[in-house]
C-alpha cells in the first residue's frame, strides 16, 4: 500500500518537478537503446561498404524489431506482473512469473532463429535488399541472427530489472553495451576490414556484455529471488503477463509491417525510376534510425509522466491531469518543430553523418532521394510525436481503445493503403506523401478523441461517500464471500446472511475504504467493471491507473479479512482471498426472467434495456475476474455453493448458514 506520503507526493509535488524526475530515465535508457540500431550504420556508411552497407542494415533492422517485439512483451508483461506482485505483497507469483518470462523468452528465440535461417534469403528479399545488397546484408544478418537469444534475453530482463526498481542498473547494462558497439565498430570495420560481419560482431558483443551486466544483476535483486524451479514455465501464471505486454507487442509489430510494406513499395517503385531500388531502401533505413532517437525523446518524456497522470486521474484529480497533459503536449511539440526545422534545412548533414554515397553509380541522386524524404516523408513529424504521445496518455488514463484508435488510424488504417495507393499515381515519391498525409488524418483523430476527454472529465454525476469509514473487528471465524450475477440479488442475500450470523458487511464500503488508502477516488475504484469496455477488456484491466486501483482494492479486502468473520459481496474476493483458511465461496444465479424482473424493478429498464445490461454487467465481472485469477467467472468448481436466489432472498440466507453448520460440524 502506498504511503501517505508517496501519495502526496505524486498528487501535489509540482509537476515539471515530478517530470524531470521520471521523464529523463526513461529518454536516457530509450536512447541508449536506440544506439545499438545507430551505431553500425554511421560506421558501415562511413565505411567502404557505404550507401549499400546501409541499405543492407536497413533490410535487416525490421527483422530486430520482430525479435524486439517478442522480448518487450515478454519483459514488459513481466516487469508489470512483478509491480502488481509488489503492491499485493505476494512473493511466491513474482519470481513464477519472471522464471517462466525467461524460458519462453529463451524458447521464442530459438524458434525464431530456426524459422529465419533457412529462408533469410527471401525474407531479406521481402524486405527490400537487392541483387546489390543481398550478400552484405546476409552477412550480417547470419552473425545477428545466430545471437537472437541473448539480444531477447538482454531485453527482456533488462525490463524486469527496471520494475525492480533499479533502472540506473538496466540503464547501465544498456550503456555499457552501446559503448562497447562503439568502440569495436572502427576497430573491426577499419582495422581489421571485417566489413559488414566487423559491425555485426561489434553488435552482438556489446549485447553480450549487456546480457552478462543483466545475469549478473538477477543474483542479487530486490524484491524478487530466482531457484531453479522458477525456470519451468508456468502457463496459467505467464497468460497474465503476457497479457500485460501485448501492447508493446502490438507496438513493434506494427512498425515491422509498416516497414515491410514500405521497403516493399519502394523496392517495386525505386526500381523504375532514377534512383534503383538501393538508395531508396538505403534512405528510408537512415530515416527510421535519426526518427527513432526523435520518437523515443517523446515516448520518454510521456512515459514519465504516465504514473503523475494515473494516479491523479484514479484520485479524480482532473486539474492535475490535465495539467500534465498540457506539460507533456508542450515538449512534444517543441522537440517535433525543432526536428522539422533540422530535417527540412539540413537533411543532407544529416543524412552526412552516415556516410558518403561512394558505390553508388549516381550520387547526385543519393543525395536528392535523401532530401526528398526528410522534406517530405518527416514534414508533418510534429504530428507524428503528438499522436504517439497521445496514445500513451491514453493508455495511462485507462482508455485503452482510444490509445489502439490513435495508434492505428495513423499506422494501419492510413499509412499502410496510402503507401500501397499513392506510388501508383506519384511512382516512388508516393511513398514518400504517405506519411504527412497519415499524419494528417490521425491528427484530426488524436485531437478530437482528446478535445472530447479532456470536456468530459468531472462530469459525472459524484456518489457521496459515506462517512466515518473503518474496518469493523469481529469475531475470529468464516470469511463469506458471495460473487453473483448481475440481478440475482447477491447483495441482498449477503446483507441478509450477515445480519443472521451478526458479523460485518461489506459491499460498497470496499470501494470505500480502498479509496481512503490509497488516494484514488472511491468511484473510480468502484466502477472498474462499469468502466471496462466491451471491447479489450484484458487491455483496459492492465492499464496501470486500474492496475492501481485492483491493487488497492485488494490489499483493502485482505485487511477486512485480517479484522474477523465477515460477509464481502464481489469484487473478485474469492480468489483475493484464496490463501485464507475458513473460506466460503459462494456464487448466486438465477433464471434470466428472475433477473431481468428484478434489474427492471431496481432500476426502472426496460425489458430490452435490462437484458442488455445484464449481459454487459455479466461479461465486465467475468473480464475482471478472469484478469486476476487466470480463471472462469461463476464455474462451479471454484465455489463451494451455488444458490439459486429465485426461491427467495431469506431463503438463500438460511439455506447458506445451514451451509456453514454443515461445514462446521464436518470440521469439527
Amino acid at each position: 500500500m502506498q504511503s501517505n506520503q508517496q501519495i502526496n507526493y505524486l498528487g501535489e509535488e509540482k509537476i515539471p518537478k515530478l517530470m524531470l524526475k521520471f521523464s529523463i530515465p526513461c529518454i536516457l535508457s530509450l536512447l541508449v537503446s536506440a544506439l545499438y540500431n545507430i551505431v553500425d550504420q554511421i560506421f558501415i556508411g562511413n565505411s567502404e561498404l557505404s550507401a549499400l552497407g546501409n541499405a543492407a542494415t536497413g533490410v535487416v533492422f525490421p527483422i530486430f524489431i520482430i525479435a524486439q517485439a517478442f522480448a518487450w512483451c515478454f519483459g514488459d508483461g513481466c516487469a508489470a506482473y512483478l509491480n502488481i506482485c509488489q503492491g499485493k505483497n505476494d512473493t511466491k507469483n513474482a519470481p513464477v512469473c519472471i522464471g517462466s518470462g525467461i524460458t519462453i523468452t529463451l524458447l521464442t528465440s530459438i524458434v525464431l532463429v530456426a524459422i529465419f535461417f533457412p529462408f533469410k534469403t527471401q525474407i531479406l528479399t521481402l524486405f527490400g535488399a537487392s541483387e546489390n545488397s543481398i550478400g552484405m546484408a546476409i552477412e550480417y544478418f547470419n552473425i545477428i541472427l545466430l545471437f537472437f537469444p541473448i539480444f531477447m534475453l538482454m531485453n527482456m530482463m533488462n525490463a524486469v530489472i527496471r520494475a525492480d526498481g533499479s533502472p540506473a542498473s538496466s540503464m547501465a547494462s544498456m550503456l555499457t553495451g552501446a559503448i562497447v558497439n562503439i568502440i569495436l565498430d572502427p576497430v573491426f570495420i577499419f582495422g581489421l576490414h571485417w566489413g559488414m560481419k566487423g559491425a555485426a560482431l561489434a553488435t552482438v558483443i556489446g549485447q553480450t556484455v549487456s546480457f552478462v551486466i543483466s545475469v549478473i544483476y538477477f543474483f542479487h535483486t530486490k524484491t524478487f529471488r530466482l531457484t531453479w524451479k522458477h525456470f519451468i514455465p508456468n502457463f496459467g501464471v505467464f497468460s497474465t503477463a503476457l497479457k500485460l505486454g501485448v501492447s508493446s507487442f502490438i507496438t513493434q509489430m506494427t512498425i515491422v509491417i509498416i516497414s515491410l510494406v514500405c521497403n516493399m513499395m519502394l523496392a517495386k517503385y525505386g526500381a523504375l525510376s532514377q534512383y534503383g531500388i538501393d538508395i531508396p531502401i538505403a534512405i528510408i533505413g537512415i530515416e527510421s534510425k535519426v526518427f527513432t532517437v526523435v520518437i523515443n525523446i517523446v515516448v520518454g518524456i510521456i512515459l514519465g509522466c504516465q504514473p503523475i497522470i494515473s494516479y491523479n486521474y484514479g484520485a479524480k484529480n482532473y486539474e492535475r491531469v490535465k495539467l500534465t497533459y498540457r506539460y507533456a503536449l508542450t515538449a512534444t511539440i517543441v522537440i517535433g518543430l525543432v526536428s522539422t526545422l533540422l530535417f527540412e534545412f539540413a537533411p543532407n548533414l544529416i543524412v552526412g553523418m552516415f556516410g558518403q554515397p561512394t558505390n553508388i553509380p549516381n550520387p547526385a541522386d543519393y543525395w536528392h532521394f535523401a532530401e526528398l524524404t526528410f522534406r517530405i516523408f518527416l514534414s508533418l513529424v510534429t504530428f507524428t510525436c503528438t499522436i504517439k504521445m497521445t496514445s500513451i496518455f491514453f493508455q495511462a488514463v485507462g482508455k485503452p481503445v482510444h490509445a489502439v484508435i490513435s495508434s492505428v488510424t495513423r499506422d494501419i488504417i492510413c499509412f499502410v493503403p496510402l503507401v500501397l495507393i499513392l506510388p501508383r499515381f506519384f511512382g516512388v515519391e508516393g511513398v514518400l506523401f504517405a506519411a504527412p498525409a497519415a499524419d494528417f488524418i490521425a491528427m484530426i483523430v488524436a485531437v478530437s478523441m482528446t478535445v472530447s476527454f479532456m470536456r468530459s472529465l468531472g462530469k459525472e454525476t459524484e456518489i457521496v461517500e459515506p462517512t466515518n469509514l473503518a474496518l469493523k473487528p469481529s469475531k475470529k471465524g468464516v470469511l463469506i464471500t458471495i460473487a453473483r450475477e448481475h440481478g440475482s440479488a447477491g447483495k441482498q442475500v449477503g446483507k441478509a446472511v450477515a445480519e443472521k450470523l451478526n458479523i460485518p458487511f461489506y459491499y460498497k464500503e470496499v470501494a470505500a475504504l480502498a479509496a481512503e488508502e490509497s488516494g484514488l477516488h472511491r468511484e473510480f475504484i468502484s466502477d472498474i467493471n462499469a468502466n471496462s469496455p466491451q471491447l479489450l477488456h484484458d487491455l483496459y484491466l492492465s492499464t496501470s491507473v486500474v492496475q492501481q486501483a485492483i491493487t488497492a482494492q485488494e490489499q483493502i479486502i485482505r485487511k477486512i479479512a485480517d479484522q474477523g468473520s465477515c460477509v464481502i459481496v464481489g469484487r473478485a474476493a474469492d480468489y483475493v482471498l484464496r490463501e485464507y483458511e475458513n473460506v466460503i465461496r459462494i456464487f448466486i444465479y438465477a433464471p434470466e426472467e428472475y433477473r431481468v424482473g428484478k434489474v427492471m424493478e431496481v432500476y426502472g429498464d426496460t425489458k430490452a434495456e435490462a437484458i442488455k445490461n445484464i449481459r454487459r454487467s455479466d461479461e465486465a465481472r467475468a473480464a475482471y475476474y478472469h484478469s486476476i485469477s487466470d480463471m472462469r467467472w461463476g464455474e462451479a468448481h471454484n465455489y463451494d455453493l451455488l444458490i439459486d436466489s429465485s426461491i427467495g432472498v431469506e431463503q438463500c440466507a438460511a439455506a447458506i448458514c445451514s451451509f456453514l453448520n454443515c461445514f462446521h460440524n464436518k470440521r469439527k
